[in-house]
């Protein structure tokens, strides 16, 4: 199998097969780097949308007559994929910080940055499988504020994707054993040097 099938492969065997896929990025050879980029890329992309689509800014979409469900589609691929980008950059930064602070001293960061994106292929998958639910059950009452999925079935949508995103975090602690060979200790203390990198950037504005 090419490497590119593989690593396409690797989107499906990472939610049922997490070590088995961990694993291969320890390969370092960069015809294997390289044929991680592409679904690399759908991941962001679509965790992005699934990220802004479960916030309470589109949850209101709809409330402005100027949106109709073109603009819906557009404002979600626009600022999904900024924000999934500034996701993986950002959080990319703050994991190799984090397994370097941990003891991982040979980390780079590009290995850092497909550990957290493979880790959060659940949320990628999460827009296929909850925004289909949303609009089958509410239609454009998911995007209006006080619509239809204000009550149990708007409760039961954001407990779903609730769980696809813990499901991440289950993820990528998987991850930082598999690849980094981190005991659950480290692991759970780079959650905690990522928190506070994370931390200190959002308060660096309002020290300048």
């Amino acid at each position: 199998m090419s490497p590119e099938r593989r690593w396409w492969s690797n989107l499906v065997r990472v939610l049922h097969a997490p070590r088995d896929v961990f694993a291969d990025l320890r390969e370092t050879e960069q015809d294997d780097v390289d044929a991680r980029q592409e679904p690399v890329l759908l991941i962001v992309l679509l965790g992005g949308m699934a990220a802004v689509l479960a916030s309470p800014v589109a949850g209101r979409l709809l409330d402005d007559g100027d949106y109709d469900g073109l603009l819906v589609a557009i404002w979600a691929f626009i600022s999904g994929g900024i924000y999934g980008f500034s996701v993986y950059m950002l959080g990319g930064v703050a994991l190799w910080l984090g397994v370097r602070g941990m003891g991982a001293l040979d980390a780079d960061w590009r290995s850092a940055r497909h550990v957290l994106a493979f880790a959060f292929a659940p949320v990628a998958v999460s827009f296929l499988v909850v925004l289909p639910l949303r609009l089958a059950a509410f239609g454009g009452d998911a995007f209006r504020s006080g619509g239809a999925d204000d009550g149990a079935g708007g409760t039961l949508a954001w407990a779903l994707q609730s769980a696809f995103a813990v499901w991440s975090l289950v993820l990528l602690v998987v991850g930082l054993r598999v690849v980094y060979g981190f005991s659950w200790g480290r692991a759970a203390g780079t959650f905690g040097l990522v928190t506070l990198f994370l931390a200190a950037l959002a308060a660096l504005p309002a020290a300048l």
